[in-house]
């Protein structure tokens, strides 16, 4: 039982990353089962010297020493995350330790890039990519016999794989709250972009996206820094869009394309995709091209062999075709109800309780 035991939950701020918000919803459907909650919040990947690591690490073990009873810490572990990386490592007072894996295998890619290295980009990869084989040896020993969690299978399966020694679970990002809309196969006939402009996202794409779409299918991006791309004829670029404004982005369009591409010259990685989540929450379908762990997509979502070209003329034929549209869209909508934040949070309380 959990009721008699602290939970020290270590997470970026909030606003700090996806993982930043992720962090909010996952604190609020965690509390009720815990007698104690206690959130150190702290900021992004590359804020952190080695002085402020050791600080933070201090701060930690006090809260599990504070508390006479059980004592389990949580950490969110992304690309770069080395203070809750190292901060929690061989903690005294025997507690239990887990971590959520936001971009495995990797626990966080870049064990050395403290807030010096983070500024010298050739610095950090020259010393992280030679090595990489050293590092990752490194995750290794951190990670000990921990339970390890991913919030896809296919990242799960590269964590069972990359730290035999560890425990990896399967859960789920959380779909968000979000209002009912239009059914997808009543909207207009466009498709929309969505997200966070960064490498390997598509938004490179999107020239070759309009090029072969139909001229009668309109494409609307959205997202934070999608207001700097540069216009392409054809394409609608709203920039980011939040509340009523976001409401009426997802009730435009009948599908979210996601050309997302590999990222990184590191080798594979299996992150959730909240883009995806964020469909979920406004009944919208999803179109996407067999990258990482899209590729696991069984529902919900039409998964596409192939490049842009490909993923265009399938996401062309599903949004002209109301009947498997509709059947794409009730998919979604049962996904929706499947992954809120209380259904999907059983899955981190049920290995606790075990532990």
């Amino acid at each position: 039982m959990l009721r008699d035991c602290r939970l020290v939950y270590v997470a970026p701020r909030s606003g700090v990353g996806g993982v930043g918000d992720y962090a909010d919803d996952f604190a609020d459907a965690v509390r009720p089962h815990f007698a104690e909650v206690i959130e150190y919040r702290h900021e992004g990947p590359g804020s952190h010297s080695v002085r402020d690591i050791l600080r933070h690490r201090t701060a930690i073990q006090e809260l599990v020493d504070s508390d006479p009873g059980r004592v389990i810490v949580h950490c969110e572990l992304s690309g770069g995350s080395v203070m809750p990386f190292w901060a929690t490592a061989r903690l005294t007072g025997d507690p239990v330790v887990t971590a959520t894996v936001h971009d495995p295998p990797g626990l966080v890619w870049w064990p050395a890039r403290t807030k010096f290295l983070a500024g010298k980009k050739v610095l950090n990869h020259g010393l992280h990519y030679p090595l990489r084989s050293g590092w990752r040896a490194l995750e290794r020993r951190i990670a000990g016999n921990r339970t390890l969690f991913a919030l896809t299978r296919s990242g799960a399966d590269s964590l069972a794989r990359e730290y035999p020694d560890a425990t990896a679970k399967a859960s789920a990002l959380f779909v968000p709250a979000r209002p009912d809309i239009t059914p997808a196969e009543e909207r207009p006939l466009a498709v929309g972009l969505f997200g966070l402009v960064y490498r390997g996202k598509g938004f490179d794409q999107i020239q070759q996206l309009r090029d072969s779409l139909p001229r009668d299918i309109a494409i609307r991006i959205a997202g934070r820094g999608t207001e700097l791309l540069d216009p392409v004829d054809g394409v609608d670029i709203l920039g980011e869009v939040n509340g009523p404004d976001e409401d009426a982005f997802f009730a435009s369009i009948r599908a979210l394309v996601l050309p997302y591409g590999k990222r990184s010259v590191y080798g594979d990685a299996f992150p959730a995709s909240s883009v995806v989540t964020r469909a979920i929450a406004y009944q919208t379908p999803v179109t996407c091209l067999k990258v990482g762990a899209l590729a696991e997509s069984d529902s919900g979502a039409l998964v596409v062999d192939g490049g842009v070209a490909e993923l265009a003329d399938a996401t062309a034929d599903l949004i002209t075709d109301p009947i498997a549209l509709g059947k794409l869209r009730r998919e979604v909508e049962a996904l929706r109800i499947s992954h809120t934040a209380d259904l999907v949070v059983e899955d981190f309380v049920s290995v606790w309780a075990a532990q």
